[in-house]
């Protein structure tokens, strides 16, 4: 190894210190490093056996730092994105099923906090918080009063 060259291992512990990384996105960026066919996979294995590589963590570190401002079809979407079990994606939106309400809500209260004045205005705040990936039914929810009580 030259002077100064970092090894795959060396790269993916500076990775994996930035941030919680699943194995499919380490695989992404340091192929190009790779100088010889299965080094990199030698190097994730060792790392995964070692505890470094943890796809749960993967889930929960994203989950945690995302769940404050997306909906669970954003965030499905992302851990999908990272290459995840299609088990632990499923496992972890099933989780905010239950508060997607309270959380469109909270987004929604931060960024206007005033429910919608004409047809213009409401359209503006549910392409918003669809963006985020909050579903149909919660957006009409959220809209349909600042309160948990619904407007039938």
């Amino acid at each position: 190894m030259a002077f100064g060259q970092i090894s795959l291992k060396g790269r993916a512990l500076r990775l994996l210190a930035a941030r919680e990384h699943s194995r499919r996105e380490l695989e992404r960026k340091l192929a190009p490093h790779e100088a010889e066919p299965g080094q990199l996979k030698t190097a994730l294995d060792e790392l995964q056996a070692r505890g470094f590589i943890d796809e749960q963590r993967v889930v929960d570190s994203l989950v945690h730092r995302r769940a404050g401002r997306l909906g669970a079809g954003r965030i499905r979407q992302e851990l999908q994105a990272k290459g995840l079990d299609a088990e632990r994606v499923a496992l972890a939106v099933a989780s905010l099923q239950a508060s997607e309400v309270e959380r469109a809500r909270e987004v929604w209260r931060k960024k206007f906090g005033v429910l919608p004045g004409d047809a213009a205005q409401r359209a503006k705040q549910a392409r918003f918080l669809l963006a985020r990936g909050f579903g149909g039914e919660v957006v009409r929810r959220v809209l349909g009063g600042a309160g948990d009580e619904e407007d039938g």
